[in-house]
């Protein structure tokens, strides 16, 4: 597997090339938390070079969203085959993983998060103060 980091701001995107796979997993997984050690809280997978992935593959997808998650941080999916969203269909993950079509759309995605918690965090505190 060959993979290609960028930085677009605090965006951390990684392009995959080949088989995200019994071969191309441990490559992965080193490349992620190197990343989230480094600080990064921001990132997307492009799967546009993905041409195969198996059921560990997916584990080491769900794996880096869990580890994200530990430090409020997330992750995008780009570009996957029909073949890719199928499986997430299958395997019930649509709702765990966010997909997009364009990175100008995965990007953006990011400032709605932080949108959508600001205003929870606001909610919240109108509650606490009419306590």
């Amino acid at each position: 597997m060959n993979i290609i980091e960028r930085k677009l701001n605090d965006v951390t995107v990684l392009d995959l090339e080949g088989a995200l796979a019994l071969e191309g997993n441990k490559q992965f997984r080193q490349r992620v938390t190197a990343i989230i050690d480094a600080g990064a809280r921001k990132l997307i997978v492009n799967m546009a070079r993905v041409k195969y992935m198996d059921g560990s593959g997916l584990g080491e997808l769900i794996s880096c969203y869990t580890t994200l998650q530990r430090v409020n941080g997330r992750i995008k999916l780009l570009h996957l085959s029909d073949r890719l969203q199928h499986l997430l269909v299958i395997t019930n993950l649509t709702g765990v993983f966010e997909t997009f079509d364009t990175e100008l759309a995965a990007v953006g995605s990011f400032a709605r998060d932080l949108k959508e918690r600001s205003q929870l965090c606001g909610d919240k505190q109108e509650v606490e103060a009419q306590l």
